[in-house]
C-alpha cells in the first residue's frame, strides 16, 4: 500500500488534470468517486489504475479494499488531497482512477442502440445511459457535440451503468448509414409534420433510437437519414418533455426482447 500526503505531489497534480476533458483525453484516464461507483467498478472488474482511500476511512472501506486487492495500486491519501480531487458537494473519501476503455467491436446491434446527438447536460447524459441500461439496450453511442461521458456529473448521474453496457464516442452519421444498410430500423425524434406518434410503431428487438440536443433536438442532417422520425403526443399543457424522460418512454415502449 502506498501513501501520498502532499497535495503538491506530482502524481496528485496529474490526477487533478483528470477533472478536465482535456486532461482525461490526454491521459486516457478518468476519476470516479463515492462508495457506490467504486463498488460498481470493482464488481464489474473494470480497469482501475489506482484506488485512493482517505487514511481515516481505511476501516470503513475494508470490504472494498479486500475485493480490490491485487487488481491495481492501493494508495492512502489525506483529506486535503481527497477534497482537491473531488467534484462532489460532500466527498466520501474514496476515489478510483480509471483507465478509459471504449471498444466499438462490442456493439453488434443485436439489441437496440441509443444514439445521442449533441446532448449537452451531463445530468441528462448520465440519466440516458442509466435508462438504456435499465431498458436492456445493447449500448450507447455518444455523437460529436455531446458532453463527455467521463464528466464527473455525468458519471454520478449514470450511477455505474456505463460499467454494464458499452458506451462509445463516435460519429453518428456512419452508424445510421451502417444500420440502415443492415436493414435495422433507425428512429429519430422530431416534432415536424412528417413525424409519427411512437404508438404507430410496432415494438421490436433490433433498432436504433436517436435523441438530440436539449434545445435544438436531433440535427436535420441525421433526421433526413432515419427510417422514420417519432414524437410523443403530449396530452396536457406542458410544452415539451426533458430529453431523458422522452428517451425513457421511447426505449421501454419500442423494445420487445422476444
Amino acid at each position: 500500500m502506498e501513501t501520498i500526503e502532499s497535495i503538491q505531489n506530482k502524481q496528485v497534480k496529474e490526477w487533478k488534470k483528470l477533472l478536465t476533458r482535456k486532461g482525461r483525453k490526454k491521459q486516457q484516464k478518468y476519476i470516479i468517486e463515492g462508495l457506490h461507483l467504486v463498488e460498481e467498478a470493482v464488481k464489474a472488474r473494470q480497469s482501475i489504475d489506482a484506488l485512493l482511500v482517505r487514511e481515516d476511512k481505511l476501516d470503513e472501506y475494508q470490504h472494498v479494499i479486500r475485493t480490490f486487492e491485487g487488481a491495481g495500486r492501493l494508495i492512502t491519501i489525506t483529506e486535503d488531497i481527497s477534497a482537491a480531487l473531488s467534484d462532489a458537494v460532500t466527498e466520501q473519501g474514496i476515489l478510483a482512477v480509471m483507465n478509459t476503455k471504449e471498444s466499438l467491436s462490442e456493439l453488434a446491434a443485436q439489441k437496440p442502440l441509443l444514439l445521442l446527438d449533441g446532448v449537452q447536460d451531463p445530468g441528462n447524459l448520465g440519466t440516458l445511459i442509466r435508462t438504456a441500461d435499465a431498458a436492456g439496450f445493447e449500448g450507447v453511442v455518444i455523437g460529436t457535440g455531446s458532453v463527455d461521458l467521463y464528466n464527473p456529473k455525468a458519471l454520478r448521474s449514470a450511477q455505474g451503468s456505463h460499467f454494464h453496457l458499452p458506451v462509445v464516442h463516435d460519429d453518428l452519421k456512419g452508424w445510421v448509414q451502417d444500420l440502415k444498410a443492415r436493414e435495422i430500423p433507425v428512429y429519430g425524434t422530431a416534432l415536424d409534420k412528417e413525424a409519427r406518434s411512437y404508438r404507430q410503431v410496432n415494438p421490436s428487438a433490433q433498432f436504433a433510437l436517436i435523441v438530440g440536443n436539449e434545445g435544438k433536438g436531433v440535427s436535420d442532417e441525421l433526421l433526413r437519414e432515419t427510417t422514420c422520425n417519432l414524437y410523443i403526443p403530449i396530452i396536457g399543457q406542458a410544452e415539451s418533455l426533458n430529453v431523458a424522460i422522452a428517451a425513457g418512454i421511447l426505449m421501454f415502449s419500442l423494445y420487445n426482447p422476444s
